[in-house]
């Protein structure tokens, strides 16, 4: 055991080095964000459209749920599904637009505009986007944009590549590619912007995972009162 006065040098050393450790974490993240102006227009526009995204197709998926209202006008579930997909499909190239106009509209990290960081974030969204296309080849047009909510059920829930490597691989690979980007256009603008993208997906997926497993959970229950 350590006498008192070494103990307490022990733990001034310690203390003294944790602040300094978080005096650095806050001065680089300082410096970072001293690049992005978050009152900008274009940056303010990116962070909405990247926020009002998911909102959207999340409530008008639920509507259709509960009223069939889509499938109603569009004469067919697949129909109706269909048209959502397109409209979501529409909003996310509207989303990537203003996400990159506003990394353009807002300065570089010098130290992060070399070959290194490009190539860096090269790899990531070329990893992004292995998960996103094979999301989609694995569940299919109506698997991807919400056919559960209009009543397209799957016979079974999905294990394969890439979703036996992490759940909601769409999300996380669409944040991947957004992450990728950022980075090879050394943008703390695009970093920031990346971090709304990972929120927005988190609360969807807080919001929309129980409630999909309760429509599969009622297939079931039905599918057993069938036999």
């Amino acid at each position: 055991m350590l006498p008192p006065a070494h103990a307490g040098a022990s733990a001034a050393l310690v203390v003294s080095a944790t602040a300094a450790v978080i005096q650095v974490d806050v001065a680089a993240m300082v410096r970072l964000f001293g690049y992005v102006d978050v009152t900008d227009t274009g940056f303010i526009v990116a962070a909405l459209s990247i926020a009002f995204n998911p909102l959207f197709w999340n409530v008008v998926a639920r509507w259709e749920h509960k009223t069939r209202a889509l499938s109603q006008v569009f004469g067919s579930p697949h129909a109706a599904c269909y048209c959502l997909g397109a409209v979501i499909l529409v909003l996310n190239g509207v989303r990537s637009h203003c996400f990159t106009e506003a990394m353009k509209s807002q300065p570089k990290l010098e130290s992060w505009d070399c070959h290194w960081t490009y190539y860096s974030g090269l790899a990531i969204s070329a990893v992004g986007t292995l998960f996103v296309i094979s999301s989609f080849l694995a569940l299919g047009f109506t698997g991807t944009f919400l056919g559960d909510y209009f009543g397209i059920l799957m016979e079974e829930k999905v294990t394969s590549f890439p979703f036996s490597v992490l759940d909601n691989p769409m999300y996380w690979g669409s944040t991947a590619i957004y992450l990728g980007w950022s980075l090879m256009h050394a943008s703390p603008a695009g970093l920031l912007l990346t971090a709304v993208v990972a929120i927005s997906y988190t609360i969807a997926v807080l919001y929309e995972g129980p409630f999909t497993e309760e429509i599969y959970r009622r297939k079931q229950k039905g599918v057993k009162k069938s036999k």
